[in-house]
């Protein structure tokens, strides 16, 4: 035999005896079982739980063995031996937490390799328009008051605007829409011109917020007016 022979069987010869090896250490993966999806994704109401599986893949001549964890994830089994050019299919539940979250379902073998797939969560809130307005005052030449959005959707709310004193009605200003975006949970301190109020009076006034999807409340306030004080 040529040496050139010999030195390509030799080689040949090395090939055969690691790629299985190499094959069994590498060839396995973390996928969602189904749709050939990259990740996960789920939504819902805080608290509700969510079913889905996971796949360990094992494209190798040899079995795997591997431990799963992900935090606020339970799997029905967290660790799955795998055969050789098989899959193993491990069903999972995972809570919907308060807010918006991505968590890694991360898989790990004996050697300490690890894979990971992302699981994307997020709050599915019901649709609530819901207002308030609070610390009426009048100060100066103006009304104060704070607006608190206590729904889930951005609001655009509209004022109106009535004061009565003791000789009768000072101001009757129909709604009209205010210059504000209110986004869920937000609050702001506005104040309504009041220039013309009066010198002597006790007043009683009230205010009235209203905005799309049912949402409304009326705040009132007494003043008493002097010209010494």
């Amino acid at each position: 035999m040529s040496s050139a022979l010999r030195v390509l069987c030799l080689s040949l010869l090395l090939l055969l005896g690691v790629a299985p090896r190499a094959t069994a250490a590498e060839g396995w993966s973390l996928v969602p079982v189904g749709g050939g999806r990259p990740s996960f994704y789920g939504e819902g109401e805080p608290g509700a739980v969510l079913q889905d599986s996971v796949s360990v893949v094992n494209r190798s001549g040899g079995a795997v063995s591997v431990r799963l964890r992900a935090p606020g994830v339970t799997f029905a089994d967290g660790a799955v031996r795998v055969p050789g050019r098989t899959r193993a299919d491990v069903p999972f539940t995972v809570t919907v937490p308060a807010a918006d979250r991505t968590v890694e379902i991360v898989a790990r073998d004996a050697d300490g390799r690890e894979r990971s797939v992302g699981v994307r969560l997020r709050v599915a809130l019901p649709e609530l328009s819901a207002l308030t307005v609070e610390h009426v005052a009048v100060r100066g030449d103006g009304i104060a008051y704070e607006l608190v959005n206590r729904g889930t959707t951005t609001l655009v709310p509209k004022l109106a605007v009535r004061a009565d004193g003791v000789f009768g009605r000072l101001l009757d200003r129909a709604p009209r829409t205010l210059p504000v975006d209110l986004p869920p949970g937000s609050r702001t301190k506005l104040t309504e011109p009041w220039s013309d109020r009066p010198a002597l009076d006790a007043v009683d006034v009230r205010l009235t917020v209203t905005a799309t999807g049912g949402a409304s409340d009326t705040a009132r306030v007494s003043a008493r007016f002097v010209p010494w004080g």
